[in-house]
């Protein structure tokens, strides 16, 4: 064992005896809370479902509608407890305004444990009672979740407003220890960054800046006046880039640069956090002026792991918790060895980290008033009292807030405490030994592939594009391409590289392309940046008739041979279209940004999107592509399999430039048919990139052939052609259905009937319950109505929100709006870009005009850009359900909100429309989720989420009515569509003798 060992473990059994010298359970406050927390340990399924009760009560304001929640989320207890609640839950529905009262009354009896006060008088009471007991304060006011500016300057208000109180009433106290008290100022107030501005986008660091640093100074003037200190809270890794630019950028300003009683927080569980603290300190020493550092193992864990999972990114905490209690130890000494420039603040309940900081500062010299322990009100009092009892500073974190809205922090309290691996919970429930409580966090590291190894932080993001092989998984297990993570510096610097590199080649001629040859007509349509219309994206040659004969001619003779190709030629490539799209990605998000007008995220999430395609659709044709025994029958084989339809004609749309190209097209020439490519005018610089990519990939001449020109042109020949086989659409309503029209006629010559794809768009509601959680509802809901400048056929087009709660919605998503980020889509950043042309320009601006007759203007953002074809974020409330702007689709950044009774006629309200695209549902009842799942009329609908943003594989999408055929892209029955069945039956018994067994699969039927 060594020294420090020795120490640590000293120091540590010295904390117990004097903890064990105040007895005291986990849970300080006895009756109601102390047993629904130990029952929450003890059943994870009750545990969840009580916390999702706190967390949606705040939200309730009647006591039937409290009891009716209880009896939703517990009428399915399974526990031995399980009739008890159901007693519970039966007798509170006799008088439920009593029963609604004491829930409410109980529940905020457990948030007071937590919660220091709910404004800065009522914090007083609770902080002069710890200075009696030598315990410090920082003050934090709970409001992490802002909507729009509005919110983000109260929250402002509300810090100065807290912070002249607590200098105020603070008037007289002295620092307990005495010595060093001027590292330590008495008021301590903590911000968090992410409440002072509502669009914070980790793309643009800058502007965040830009907006934060005017609402911190008057903050920070203020505490150097009144010798106060200021603390910059560290929230979610998304965040964590900005929030450290910030604190450099303000603290080196001149009025800042000696002020020393400012601090920042460090999250221990983070793989980066080391790197971030030695840059502090490198920045720190450059300065000359000291900072403090508050140390802590991070609250978001849970939140960090699904994020980075759902969006392909590697997880940047560590996934066991000794590793981010090894890694506590490594920043408490560096931080320790660095003391010259950093004062430590050491947050921790852990004994056995506080004991290592402990046994380091006396190895290294360090008094003990130089740094100082902060824990969590309402957690770990005989720690606290120990720790004074030793001779340390010890301060409070204090949330300060109401307690009822405050449940966020509330949740993630109660998380803490439950935890199976939390240290508070081994000691004061589980009675773990002290001795195995300190033991160093090293020993019970696992090394595995996830494990100890940190990483940098920075996104290779091509690593996981895997190339599938025939023993690929099944569907279900489909790993997605990831999101270009924004939050890396590296990431934003290749995004702004690209867009220059492509402004540079602006302009250029793309040819059509049939069978591999170049051809020019002498005609050309420009593709115009609708950001800025006197620029020239390219010029794309015209097809005309004769080379739409051509192509037809050449995609049939491909057919022969392309048809009869293995599947596993034709899947590779697509993996080696996916490779390259990866390999380009940046490439080709500039290119969207200038042709379609979409933001860095937007663009990037339809290359993502193209490369899933490809992906996924490889993995689906070796599943489903192999010959399938029908039944095991003795004496008989039979295999069902697929051919291809032929040539087939891709009409694709301006809005997912490649994505939904891509998708249409790989999924034809994965199943074998070959492909005449029609893309959108407005996009057809997309489509000659794409060409140029199958190519590279190797396609052979004529499987893939790129035909642009005017759809009422070649598009109208090719759909009538005898010799297409099948038409794969996705656009207007107008157009897919005079080809649906179209396609059913059988023209002379023709030798099959035609197969048609259609996908067209949506009317697409989202409802907002009484019970919605606002935080989540206002902010996907704006996202999905004015994302990309609402042109996308999922977005949010009708709102509809109960009586009960919509003068709190229309206030908070007018606000909203009002703080979108419009403008030039190059920059970083930026929701509302411009719309696609002046076509769509002219008619959204003339459904505006008739909304203003139908119903009320609510909100139309200004300041409108002069150049472009920009449309401002417009609501309108007020609006009837049969209103032309509730009923049409309008394609752009145009919302209708309409009021509804109850939810009878809101469901009603939602399904009245001619389409069956995608619809959402906001609430926290069970009851209603488990209605709006099975009463809502739409192909995808969302539950608490925004109704846009399908993810291959994991929502294959599509609607049906007006919407489309009821097919779903990026599902495992997509490539169905481009298939006909065909079964192969063989006798196997010769003379009365057959073989017992058959295969379930067998090789393809292909000629040698």
């Amino acid at each position: 064992m060594t020294p420090l060992q020795n120490e640590i473990e000293a120091r540590g059994e010295r904390m117990f005896e004097l903890v064990d010298e105040h007895p005291e359970s986990l849970f300080s406050k006895t009756g109601f809370y102390q047993r629904i927390m130990a029952l929450s340990m003890r059943d994870e399924h009750f545990k969840v479902q009580m916390f999702r009760f706190v967390d949606v009560l705040a939200s309730l304001n009647r006591g039937g509608e409290i009891v009716r929640h209880l009896d939703e989320y517990f009428q399915d207890m399974r526990n031995g407890f399980a009739p008890a609640i159901r007693t519970g839950v039966q007798l509170a529905k006799f008088a439920p305004w009593i029963s609604g009262h004491f829930l409410r009354w109980n529940v905020s009896g457990m948030a007071r444990q937590f919660i220091a006060g709910k404004n800065p008088r009522d914090v007083m009471k609770t902080l002069r009672k710890r200075y009696r007991h030598k315990i410090g304060f920082t003050v934090d006011l709970l409001g992490e979740a802002v909507v729009s500016e509005k919110e983000a300057t109260e929250y402002a208000a509300r810090c100065l407003e807290l912070l002249e109180g607590l200098s105020r009433e603070t008037q007289g106290w002295v620092d307990p220890l005495g010595r060093n008290s001027e590292l330590f100022p008495i008021v301590n107030m903590s911000v968090k960054i992410s409440a002072l501005y509502s669009q914070m986008n980790p793309a643009d660091p800058e502007d965040a800046i830009a907006h934060l640093a005017p609402k911190l100074r008057p903050i920070l003037r203020r505490a150097r006046e009144l010798g106060a200190f200021i603390n910059f809270d560290m929230e979610s890794y998304a965040h964590k880039n900005t929030t450290l630019q910030l604190f450099k950028t303000l603290f080196t300003e001149p009025e800042f640069v000696e002020w020393a009683n400012a601090g920042i927080v460090v999250q221990a569980y983070l793989r980066d956090s080391e790197k971030d603290l030695r840059d502090l300190i490198s920045w720190g020493r450059a300065r000359g002026t000291r900072f403090t550092v508050r140390l802590v193992k991070g609250a978001y864990w849970d939140y960090e792991r699904i994020k980075a999972n759902q969006n392909g990114w590697p997880v940047p905490v560590y996934l066991q918790k000794p590793e981010s209690d090894a890694n506590f130890e490594r920043l408490s000494r560096v931080m320790l060895e660095n003391e010259g420039i950093v004062t430590a603040a050491f947050g921790s309940h852990n004994v056995r980290s506080i004991a290592h900081a402990q046994a380091v500062a006396d190895e290294l010299g360090i008094h003990p008033s130089r740094f100082e322990f902060q824990l969590l009100y309402g957690m770990a009092g005989p720690i606290k009292r120990a720790l004074v009892d030793m001779g340390y500073r010890v301060r409070e974190y204090s949330p300060v807030g109401e307690l009822l809205p405050g449940m966020s922090y509330l949740v993630r309290r109660l998380l803490e405490n439950t935890s199976n691996e939390g240290f508070l919970r081994a000691k004061f429930s589980d009675n773990v030994s002290a001795s195995e409580l300190l033991r160093d966090p090293r020993d019970f590291t696992k090394q595995s592939g996830n494990g100890s190894v940190a990483h940098d932080g920075a996104v290779e993001h091509h690593s996981r594009i895997q190339v599938a092989s025939r023993e690929t998984a099944p569907g279900d297990t489909y790993e997605n391409a990831p999101l270009a993570n924004f939050v890396y510096r590296e990431t934003q610097e290749k995004m702004r590289a690209a867009i220059e590199q492509m402004r540079s080649r602006l302009g250029k001629e793309y040819a059509v392309v049939i069978n591999g040859e170049r051809i020019r007509t002498g005609k050309t349509i420009a593709s115009i940046n609708p950001t800025n219309p006197k620029q020239t994206v390219g010029a794309v040659v015209e097809a005309g008739i004769p080379e739409a004969e051509k192509a037809v001619q050449a995609a049939r003779r491909a057919f022969i041979d392309w048809s009869r190709r293995s599947i596993e030629d034709r899947a590779q490539l697509l993996e080696r279209v996916g490779k390259i799209l990866d390999r380009r990605r940046f490439e080709l998000s500039a290119l969207e940004v200038f042709e379609v007008g979409k933001p860095w995220a937007e663009a990037d999430g339809d290359i993502r999107e193209a490369i899933d395609f490809c992906l996924f659709y490889a993995q689906q044709i070796r599943q489903k592509g192999r010959p399938r025994l029908t039944q095991h029958v003795l004496g008989e084989e039979s295999y069902q399999h697929y051919w291809p339809r032929g040539v087939a004609m891709i009409i694709a749309p301006w809005n997912f430039p490649m994505a939904i190209l891509c998708g249409m097209v790989s999924a034809a020439v994965v199943t074998g048919n070959t492909v005449i490519m029609k893309p959108a005018e407005q996009s057809a610089v997309c489509g000659a990139v794409l060409m140029d990519i199958f190519e590279e990939a190797g396609a052979p001449g004529g499987v893939v052939n790129y035909l642009p020109g005017k759809g009422s042109v070649i598009g109208q020949h090719l759909v009538d052609h005898k010799d297409v086989e099948m038409i794969a659409f996705t656009g207007s309503r107008e157009v897919g259905l005079r080809i649906f029209e179209s396609a059913g006629k059988t023209r002379p010559g023709q030798r099959e009937l035609k197969r048609v794809v259609c996908e067209m768009g949506g009317k697409n509601a989202v409802i907002i319950d009484s019970d919605a959680d606002l935080d989540e509802a206002i902010v996907d809901s704006i996202y999905s109505a004015f994302g990309y400048q609402g042109q996308k056929c999922s977005a949010l087009s009708r709102l509809i929100v109960l009586d009960e709660n919509y003068d709190r919605v229309i206030d908070r998503l007018l606000s909203a709006a009002a703080s979108l980020r419009m403008g030039n889509p190059e920059e970083a950043g930026i929701t509302v870009g411009p719309v696609i042309d002046q076509a769509a320009h002219r008619r959204i601006l003339e459904y505006i005009e008739i909304g203003k007759g139908e119903a009320t203007l609510a909100y139309q953002k200004g300041d409108v850009p002069d150049i472009g074809y920009f449309i401002p974020p417009t609501i309108f409330t007020r609006v009837p359900p049969n209103a032309r702007i509730a009923r049409e689709e309008i394609f752009g950044p145009v919302l209708s909100v309409i009021k509804v009774r109850d939810l009878d006629e809101a469901f009603e309200v939602a399904n009245s429309t001619d389409y069956a695209l995608t619809a959402g549902f906001f609430s926290r009842s069970p009851a209603n989720i488990e209605r709006a799942k099975a009463e809502l009329i739409a192909g995808n609908v969302y539950i608490n989420r925004s109704c846009t943003g399908a993810v291959v594989g994991r929502h294959p999408f599509g609607g049906f009515k007006m919407s489309g055929g009821g097919t779903k892209a990026g599902g495992e029955d997509y490539l169905l569509n481009f298939v006909v069945p065909r079964v192969v039956t063989e006798n196997i018994m010769r003379h009365g003798f057959a073989p017992e067994q058959t295969a379930r699969y067998r090789d393809e039927f292909l000629l040698e």
